[in-house]
């Protein structure tokens, strides 16, 4: 997968430092340098003040044995148990939300309204952005207000009942994305920065959660009440976003990360890291949470605590969907969290990961961040759309709650039991009264 849309700073090949008399702390009026002939270093942006992520837990730097905790009953040795090193991140809490989701569906839905009712003003680079003044007094409600965007409603045909609605398949992100990967390459070297960018890559499909997921994933079932409510329902508000894609997911990751960055610039501050899905090795170190070798978040070896209550939503047995306290999901914070703080990293619904799922990846990757990524076009062979999923589901068994086990859903396909959850790459906020030092 490409990486995220980054800003690159341009060297400069030269500074010229205009003459100017010294002030107080060594510098000149208005800021400047002193000239006296040595280096004080020029900071990028103002003073850094470092935001805790809302919603997120820092994951601490560390090393462990990734890969199977107890046998491999398939006998597949795709996943080998070795040691690996992962730098600290931020994580989220929970699985994205449905009521996190919605808000990046709104947020394009109004960006797609607004342009198509001219609702934009130039900035200062010279390019049309969307005037959000102006959305946020917008009623959907209003009768007058709903025929300005007819536009991006259903057709008339399409109507049930004559309701006009939205047209889910025009809610359409569109970004830019930066390919670091292809840039760092020798070969590339020199080539025009243009070359590594893909103008809207996320263009060619809705950002909207397939709603039918809920049907068509189980045949001869009914379902139908999920696809009604699960989204559009108040009260699955703060249960997992499921229907989406991993397209999707990482549209919502690039969202989050230029949401971020527009208010950090609106105020002046220093840009952030990007969002992004975990990578397979992140998952799995932020699921043991500490604790290295064991089967489960939890530890070792069972399902169920000392009172004998399951410590996760799964299929408990053969099919006893509701022993568990949820006959399909569960909120997101439903259960006890593990040692970092994260909360069902096993059960509930499984996760993507950026990761490629490929049999022999364990046997190339290095032992520092291991990575392996690839970002799959619309017509390259199901094999390379392959991506990897983490932690299991409301309708897996316990095997697949492990956090040793992996497996792979692909990546333009959406599940009702797989969501996601996103990482950055910040330093540990500093505790209180200590200076730099990271909360562990």
């Amino acid at each position: 997968m490409k990486n995220l849309y980054v800003t690159l700073l341009a060297a400069v090949s030269m500074i010229v430092l205009a003459s100017c008399s010294s002030g107080k702390n060594g510098k000149g009026k208005g800021g400047s340098l002193p000239n006296d002939g040595q280096v004080h270093g020029v900071a990028p942006a103002s003073k850094y003040s470092l935001p805790r992520p809302k919603g997120m837990v820092y994951v601490p730097q560390g090393t462990f044995h990734m890969g199977p905790s107890d046998e491999d009953p398939a006998f597949a040795f795709s996943a080998r148990n070795r040691s690996v090193s992962i730098s600290g991140f931020w994580m989220d809490a929970t699985e994205i939300t449905n009521n996190e989701y919605r808000q990046f569906v709104n947020w394009v839905r109004d960006s797609v309204a607004a342009r198509k009712m001219g609702k934009v003003k130039p900035g200062a680079d010279g390019e049309e952005y969307v005037d959000w003044k102006f959305m946020q007094t917008f009623k959907w409600g209003d009768p007058k207000n709903i025929e300005a965007v007819s536009e991006i409603l259903v057709t008339p045909e399409a109507r049930l009942n004559g309701k006009k609605e939205i047209d889910a398949t025009k809610l359409i992100y569109a970004g830019d994305v930066f390919d670091l990967k292809e840039a760092a390459k020798r070969e590339n070297a020199g080539q025009p920065r243009s070359k590594f960018i893909t103008k809207n890559a996320f263009g060619s499909f809705s950002i909207a959660p397939d709603t039918l997921c809920w049907i068509r994933d189980f045949a001869y079932s009914y379902n139908e009440p999920m696809t009604k409510r699960y989204f559009s329902h108040p009260a699955f508000g703060n249960y997992p976003v499921v229907g989406v894609s991993w397209k999707q997911a990482s549209a919502f990751c690039h969202w989050r990360t230029h949401y971020l960055n527009s208010y950090l610039e609106s105020k002046k501050r220093a840009q952030e890291s990007d969002f992004r899905l975990p990578t397979e090795a992140q998952w799995e170190y932020a699921a043991r949470g500490g604790r290295s070798q064991s089967m489960f978040p939890w530890g070792n070896y069972y399902l169920r605590n000392k009172k004998g209550c399951l410590m996760a939503n799964f299929k408990p047995g053969r099919g006893n969907y509701p022993e568990d306290g949820g006959f399909y999901t569960v909120r997101a914070d439903g259960y006890w969290p593990n040692d970092y703080g994260l909360y069902c990293m096993s059960g509930n619904v499984a996760e993507w990961t950026s990761s490629i799922y490929y049999e022999g990846r364990n046997n190339f990757q290095h032992d520092m961040n291991p990575d392996v990524r690839w970002n799959a076009k619309d017509d390259d062979p199901p094999l390379m759309k392959r991506k990897i999923i983490r932690g299991g589901s409301w309708k897996d068994v316990g095997y697949y709650l492990q956090t040793g086990t992996s497996t792979y859903e692909y990546q333009d396909s959406a599940k009702s039991y797989i969501g996601f959850r996103c990482v950055i790459d910040l330093p540990a906020a500093p505790s209180k009264g200590k200076g730099s030092k990271s909360k562990k």
